[in-house]
């Protein structure tokens, strides 16, 4: 999905006004009107947090599937990273945003993999599937890991699927791919926010 300039800063500003209400106990923002066509267009997305200083993840939530407009997938999953199950007995808090950068991932549809290595490592992400289990890596996860295609195959079936790290090779093992329109990291506290897209 090709989005101009002032959207993408619509769409992160819009995810940090959801983070900042959510903790305040407000609902999120209301939504523009009228409402420009990209940001009615159903796509994939997901929000992170990272500890600026750090790099250290406080959050990561998202959809893979295209299944609402690009801006109520923003707010869901913008609303929802603040419950990462992996942070619930150290949630993020508000008093810890200005020390929190964020990143949007606004996903492709999910594409068919010919076989598990069928992907490119740097552009690539991935979702694998094997019985009723699933995980998927976004793209910049081998851009910061450095990791080859069979460790990011191996790390994802262990750290998100609970399955051994040779579970991809099985011949059951699903592979799909998607690319990644990445919008951010920034620092969760920016300049004036916009309030409405260009």
């Amino acid at each position: 999905m090709v989005l101009s300039d002032s959207l993408q800063r619509f769409l992160l500003d819009t995810a940090r006004a959801t983070i900042r209400r959510t903790l305040q106990g407000l609902p999120p923002p209301d939504r523009p009107d009228p409402m420009d066509p990209d940001l009615r267009k159903p796509a994939g997305c997901f929000v992170t947090l990272h500890d600026a200083a750090t790099h250290r993840l406080r959050g990561c939530i998202g959809r893979l599937d295209a299944s609402e407009p690009l801006y109520d997938a923003v707010v869901d999953s913008a609303r929802r990273v603040l419950a990462d199950p992996r942070f619930a007995m150290n949630p993020v808090t508000l008093a810890e945003l200005p020390r929190l950068d964020i990143e949007l991932s606004i996903l492709s549809p999910l594409r068919p993999a010919a076989h598990p290595l069928d992907f490119d490592l740097l552009n690539d992400g991935i979702y694998l599937t094997f019985g009723q289990r699933g995980g998927c890596f976004l793209p910049q996860v081998a851009r910061e890991t450095g990791w080859t295609k069979e460790q990011l195959l191996s790390r994802l079936c262990t750290e998100k699927m609970g399955l051994g790290p040779l579970t991809w090779k099985n011949p059951h093992a699903k592979l799909q791919k998607f690319t990644a329109l990445v919008i951010g990291p920034e620092p969760f506290e920016s300049p004036a926010p916009s309030n409405k897209p260009q």
